[in-house]
This record gives C-alpha cells, sequence and structure tokens, in this order.
C-alpha cells in the first residue's frame, strides 16, 4: 500500500471517528482541527559570499570591487496556539570591502583605486531582526500576517512594518493574497574624503589633507560638490498574488508588485567624473567631481509567474519568469528554472540555472561620461546595461523523524547550496549557503 493511500485512509478514519463522537456527545463544542504548527522550529541560516570586478562605483566606475561577506541568521517560529504563530528573525552580516575602504583612500600608503585602503570604511557590520505574527482561520482557508523589522549599518538605519492577508478557496486549490510593507530609513551621510573640505563650513584647497599630499594633473581642484539636503527615504510597497492547482501534476502563479521610493535614492560616497572638467590627482587616485546625483523619487512594477511541474518521483521541474521596469529608464528580464532530483527519501539534489539582462537607467554613464551641465547622473554599474548567468548546484538532507539530537532540539533537514554568477562585465560572485532545521521535541 503506497504512502499516500495510508494517509488517506489514516484522514477518512480520523473524520469518520471525530463526526460519529459529534453526533453521540451533542454538547460537545469542541471541534478537531490540525495545528498550524505543531512545535516550535529553529533554523540556522549561513552563508559565504565573495565578489570582484574593476568597475567600482565607489571610485567612479573604475577600480576594485572586491568584497567578503559572511552572515548568520536564527529565524524561530513558536506555535502560541492552534491558530496563531510567531517568528522571531534575527541576522548578523560581516563584511570587508576593498571599494568601500576607498572612500577615504588617502590614510595609508599610495591611493589607488585598485588597492585596498585601511580605513574604517573596510568593513562594517549589519544587524537585522524582525518578528512576525500570523493568525490563521478555524477552516485555515483565510490566513492574517503581521511584522516589524529593525536593520542597521554604519551609514543607515532603518524600521518596517508589513502585514498580509491570503484566502485559500475551491478547496484550496486556488490561492490569492495581498501584502504591503512599509520602510522608513535614515542615512548618516557619509561623503569621498577629499570632498568634505568643500562642504558648508570647510577649508578647501587649505584642508591638511591637500596640504599632506601633493595634486597632480589639475592643481586648482575645485569639485562641484553640494551636500544632500535630506537623510531619509522613504519605501512603499504593495504586492498581490494568485496561485492555482492546474493539474495533480502542476501548479501555477502569478504575481505582482509595486514600489515607490521617496527621499534620498543617492548614495553619498559614490564618486562621479566629468568629461569636461580636467582631472585631478593623489598618487594614482582620481579625485571625485561630484558624487552620484538621482531623483528623489522613484517607481518601480514587476510582474512575475511561476510553473512547477512535478514529473515523477525523482523529478520535479521549478521555472520562473518576471518583467521589471521602472521610471528611471531601466527595464529586465528575469528566467531561471530549477529541476529537483530525489535520489533517497532523505537526499534531494537541486541544480539550476539563472539568467538575467537590463537596459541602463536614464541616468547611467560610464567613467567621464558625466557632463557637469547634466542635472542627473551616476557611474554605478548596478544600474548600467548588462546580461548576468548564474548556475547553482544545491544538496538537502531530511529526516522527519528528526532521529539525530542537539539537546531538545532534532534535526529535520540540511541544506546546502553553491551559486556562480557572472556578468558580461567585469564582475563575478560566488556564495555558498547552508540551513539547518530542528523540532523542539
Amino acid at each position: 500500500m503506497t504512502t499516500i493511500l495510508k494517509n488517506i485512509l489514516f484522514f477518512i478514519g480520523v473524520f469518520a471517528f471525530a463526526n460519529a463522537y459529534s453526533q453521540t456527545t451533542p454538547d460537545s463544542t469542541k471541534v478537531y482541527k490540525k495545528r498550524v504548527l505543531e512545535t516550535t522550529e529553529v533554523d540556522f541560516l549561513t552563508s559565504y559570499y565573495t565578489q570582484d570586478g574593476d568597475n567600482a562605483a565607489v571610485s567612479g566606475g573604475v577600480g576594485t570591487e572586491e568584497l567578503t561577506d559572511v552572515t548568520g541568521a536564527f529565524v524561530v517560529s513558536i506555535p502560541l496556539n492552534d491558530d496563531d504563530v510567531l517568528t522571531i528573525d534575527a541576522g548578523v552580516s560581516a563584511y570587508t570591502s576593498a571599494s568601500s575602504s576607498n572612500i577615504d583612500p588617502f590614510d595609508d600608503g599610495p591611493a589607488d583605486p585598485f588597492q585596498a585602503s585601511s580605513g574604517a570604511s573596510s568593513g562594517d557590520l549589519w544587524a537585522n531582526m524582525t518578528g512576525s505574527y500570523s493568525h490563521s482561520s478555524d477552516d485555515r482557508n483565510d490566513i492574517w500576517s503581521a511584522k516589524l523589522s529593525v536593520s542597521s549599518e554604519y551609514d543607515y538605519f532603518s524600521i518596517g512594518v508589513g502585514g498580509s492577508y491570503t484566502k485559500l478557496f475551491n478547496e484550496k486549490n486556488t490561492e490569492f493574497s495581498i501584502n504591503g510593507n512599509v520602510y522608513l530609513d535614515t542615512w548618516n551621510t557619509i561623503y569621498p574624503m577629499e570632498l568634505r573640505p568643500f562642504g558648508e563650513g570647510g577649508d578647501g584647497l587649505n584642508n591638511r589633507l591637500f596640504a599632506q599630499n601633493t595634486i597632480t594633473g589639475n592643481t586648482n581642484y575645485n569639485p562641484l560638490f553640494i551636500e544632500f539636503d535630506e537623510e531619509g527615504r522613504n519605501s512603499y510597497s504593495l504586492g498581490l498574488g494568485f496561485s492555482q492547482i492546474l493539474h495533480k501534476n502542476l501548479q501555477g502563479s502569478l504575481a505582482i508588485d509595486f514600489v515607490q521610493q521617496e527621499g534620498l535614492l543617492s548614495t553619498p560616497f559614490q564618486r562621479v567624473y566629468f568629461a569636461d572638467v580636467a582631472d585631478s590627482f593623489i598618487d594614482n587616485f582620481q579625485l571625485a567631481d561630484a558624487v552620484e546625483r538621482l531623483p528623489d523619487s522613484r517607481f518601480k512594477i514587476a510582474v512575475g509567474g511561476r510553473l512547477n511541474w512535478y514529473l515523477n518521483e525523482f523529478f520535479t521541474m521549478r521555472t520562473f519568469y518576471r518583467y521589471y521596469s521602472d521610471d528611471w529608464g531601466i527595464t529586465s528580464h528575469t528566467a531561471s528554472v530549477e529541476v529537483p532530483v530525489k535520489i533517497t527519501d532523505k537526499f534531494t539534489l537541486y541544480p539550476s540555472y539563472r539568467f538575467y539582462n537590463q537596459t541602463a537607467a536614464d541616468y547611467f554613464r560610464p567613467y567621464e561620461s558625466v557632463l557637469s551641465t547634466d542635472e542627473y547622473y551616476t557611474s554605478d554599474y548596478d544600474l548600467s546595461e548588462y546580461s548576468a548567468n548564474q548556475f547553482g548546484f544545491g544538496a538537502s538532507y531530511t529526516d522527519i523523524f528528526t532521529k539525530t539530537h542537539i539537546w531538545k532540539f532534532g534535526l529535520k533537514s540540511v541544506d546546502l547550496k553553491f551559486y556562480k554568477y557572472d556578468r558580461d562585465t567585469t564582475f563575478s560572485s560566488k556564495i555558498i549557503t547552508a540551513g539547518f532545521k530542528f523540532l523542539m521535541d
């Protein structure tokens, strides 16, 4: 007898017993329902990420993009009762960045955009905590959730609130969802070191930086620098989702997301070099003509769909496509496929491939292509035209009986994945992720 048939007979038996019991005890108001979450679950997630390239935005579109990042996070889901679940997600990310270290490249040794500096901006910690609460109706056809998040890094602080509602109908074969989020961010505006003396109240070329270093090229260095008059950024998002079981082996879903951002959308420490201004240098490092300037509003829309096909007990195919557009001139296409291969009852392999391409933002200009008369400009290659390929491979181990224990927690699953990402520019990255799920006895 197959496992599926056994489960069907079991639930038929449970239903028949509950029905008979309700008929023999008419005064009872208790109705059996399965708990949304049977026991406390703990997920430990970690990753190691590296990247490199030659188009650092910190140094105006040239220079090293080398960066490493190590992340660890715990996600604890606690059943409060049959219907309600509280989830706490807390994580810390520690990175070192040769690129961001060049916010101040003049603090130790010869300055060069392709060499890391030892300044304070060469590394930092990012910390985040999110608390969410979800409630399910008795028939499990209605799910409400709310969340609150806080995150902090050396140059920004963010607080976010959000909520969602999910409705299942058509015998749970159809699902509709709506979600909304608001993020309120505050920047600690950090500017390139050579521009700071030209800010309000600064001493310009009389600053100690220029007294201790020799300017070559255009010695009459006079950047176009005006400090940003606001340090806030607000983001508002609305998402709609629809999912349908099309066949016993086929499920499809559609989603559309809208995002509106307002406030400081420029990155204050990203340099720009003008084509119509003579170059000034200290050592091998070109002094900034200005910092990135972008509009103070941005509207984004993304439409995507998934199609998951259960081929047989060994193979499943998961496909995804998304179209994105914003009012900065970027449009993009994303397509991916993942084919989980079930090796045994406990082991599954996950080969995957993802393709991405986008057009350039209206305000993007490569190194020394910006004119000083332009209103908006950036040399951030994240906003350039490019195509990218990502190859991935993963493996998972699942033990539904949680035989392996650590203290009072049984190990339910282990997931390991590796991804290699390459753009048709010089940028490339690699990431290794690991996840461990535990259930409390």
